[in-house]
């Protein structure tokens, strides 16, 4: 049979949504944090395509600000990184779970996170090498229990920065100088190069708990985890839909599914490209779209792939134009009920990073 040859694409395929990546504010961002770090230097959380932004994108940002310690969660999130900064700067948090896992960190030289004697034996096994350790001090997460730390597989690794994670940064409990005592107990019994505990909101607990390496990730981003932060913070993303038709609807006139929305006038209004495919979920129905400053409502559900909105306040927009979706996290996540960090990662593959 023959083949039918196909013709050749463009690179981009054209898109109708964008999100436009601020990146002096991402500089900014993780130059605050790292100052805010005291003698610390600050990481950055790159998991997740970086926060959703796109890793691509946010990595050669936050390398020529400054950073030269990168995280992932996931093998698969190491090459988007590793194209960008020297294996060398990169850790995987979730550590190896195959045998398979460590071969490939022995083979790139990135570093694994140790989380169990089963990782650290996987990791001895393969040749070992430098590697972090990550101790679980009260999140019960992941982390090798501290009932575990004498064990000779631990005593054997050559670990360069020692790990633990806040589970209640970003207010005001107990179980922050709860955790605080324990890592600075684990680091007095594990020897290692470097020590980190405080994430973005961890970073404004103070010096104690800031050590040799901070990991900042939503803040970079342009979140505020706490409100110590407020004001230093900038955002980062920006997502704009086109608008797909328009059209005009009389009083009685419903819209979307279930016809939750009635006209009671004669209305202007846009279907915009943008849907809870793209990670604008239906939380955001009570929201708006903007254009130069002007409120666009939405109007009925949110759709797959499309929202509607009244253009009362903007007659002149036509298909093709294109709006503003206010994404400030702080302000969405009370919209919505969403945290911060969801907001971020929900964001589709359909938005071009400009």
């Amino acid at each position: 049979m023959r083949k039918t040859k196909l013709p050749d694409l463009p690179a981009e395929p054209p898109r109708a949504l964008r999100l436009r990546l601020d990146r002096d504010a991402l500089a900014h961002n993780w130059t605050a944090l790292d100052r805010l770090s005291d003698a610390a230097s600050a990481g950055a959380a790159v998991k997740a395509d970086g926060y959703g932004l796109g890793a691509a994108e946010v990595v050669p940002v936050l390398h020529k600000a400054g950073a030269r310690n990168f995280f992932v969660a996931h093998w698969c999130e190491v090459p988007a990184v590793l194209a960008h900064v020297p294996a060398g700067q990169i850790s995987v948090l979730h550590g190896p779970l195959t045998a398979q896992d460590a071969a490939y960190a022995r083979e790139t030289g990135i570093k694994p996170v140790i989380n169990s004697l089963h990782q650290a034996r996987l990791w001895r096994d393969a040749g070992g090498g430098l590697c972090d350790l990550m101790v679980d001090t009260g999140m019960n997460r992941l982390g090798l229990p501290m009932d575990q730390l004498g064990d000779p597989l631990i005593g054997a690794l050559d670990i360069d920065v020692l790990l633990s994670h806040l589970a209640s940064a970003d207010e005001v409990s107990p179980l922050n100088e709860t955790q605080l005592g324990r890592f600075t107990e684990v680091c007095g019994q594990i020897t290692s190069r470097r020590r980190s505990l405080a994430n973005s909101a961890g970073i404004t607990l103070g010096a104690r708990y800031s050590f040799d390496l901070t990991r900042p990730g939503l803040a970079l981003y342009g979140g505020i985890p706490c409100p110590a932060l407020d004001g230093q913070i900038r955002q980062v993303g920006f997502p704009q839909a086109a608008i797909l038709q328009t059209r005009t609807i009389q009083a009685g006139d419903t819209v979307g599914y279930n016809a939750i929305f009635t006209a009671d006038r004669e209305m202007h209004v846009g279907v915009a490209s943008l849907g809870y495919a793209d990670g604008f979920l239906r939380c955001w129905g009570k929201g708006e779209m903007q254009h130069e400053g002007r409120s666009l409502p939405l109007l009925g559900k949110i759709s797959m792939d499309m929202i509607v909105i009244d253009l009362g306040n903007a007659p002149d927009l036509k298909e093709g134009d294109w709006v503003d979706v206010p994404y400030s996290l702080p302000e969405g996540a009370i919209l919505t009920g969403l945290s911060q960090y969801e907001l971020l990662t929900v964001l589709g593959r359909r938005f071009a990073r400009i």
